[in-house]
């Protein structure tokens, strides 16, 4: 049987819309050996987005579909799942994307998305969710790491950070300490995946 050292390296396509932090940690890792994945491609819906810059830094090909150009919203999602399928990637993550998929590539990629949620989901999905956790006045606050579903952040979690509240911490000392936490997490599930270690079953993920 083929080693894992001995099989293809799998295709990571790559969708951002800001300035790209995430990405640039999965990057790194790639750069370094840790993930056994290529980066194929950057599609981001939005030409002034930082992460652009950093797929240039570590030689990234990138498309850009600007969502502003379109005038039907719905012309935007067909072209980006024509793009998504013609370049047909092994795993698509979605660091920093601020557009929700469209279930035609959902089902297209049925669990070969992965996104990264500042919160402990199921706590506090969409939006904003480190202001929903400050202001909820939650203890124990984080991120997930999960699989993209037809819902709003409700995909399997693969994996999650954890961080404590602790007295006098502002709403921004929790969403830079959140982000710290995004950069362990999201790399590892990557990771994982390019390693096929990630098994499914009534929606709970474990890690072989």
């Amino acid at each position: 049987m083929a080693s894992l050292f001995t099989k293809p390296k799998k295709k990571i396509v790559f969708l951002a819309s800001g300035r790209g932090s995430n990405l640039k940690e999965v990057l790194q890792w790639i750069a370094k050996g840790k993930i056994r994945g290529i980066g194929q491609t950057l599609v981001s819906d939005n030409p002034e987005s930082k992460a652009l810059e950093i797929a240039k830094e570590y030689k990234l090909p990138t498309r850009i579909l600007d969502f502003r150009s379109y005038s039907e919203r719905s012309e935007y999602h067909k072209d980006l799942l024509g793009l998504l399928l013609e370049l047909n990637p092994d795993l698509i993550v979605t660091a920093g994307y601020m557009k929700i998929l469209k279930p035609e590539i959902i089902r297209a990629f049925s669990n070969r998305i992965i996104n990264i949620h500042p919160s402990l989901l199921p706590a506090f999905p969409g939006l904003n969710a480190q202001k929903q956790a400050f202001e909820y006045g939650v203890k124990i606050a984080g991120c997930t790491a999960h699989f993209v579903d037809e819902g709003v952040d409700s995909g399997p979690v693969i994996l999650q950070g954890v961080v404590k509240i602790k007295e006098g911490m502002s709403e921004r000392d929790l969403t830079l300490e959140i982000l710290k936490e995004e950069h362990k997490i999201l790399p590892l599930a990557v990771q994982y995946f390019c390693e096929n270690r990630l098994q499914i079953q009534n929606r709970k993920v474990s890690i072989q």
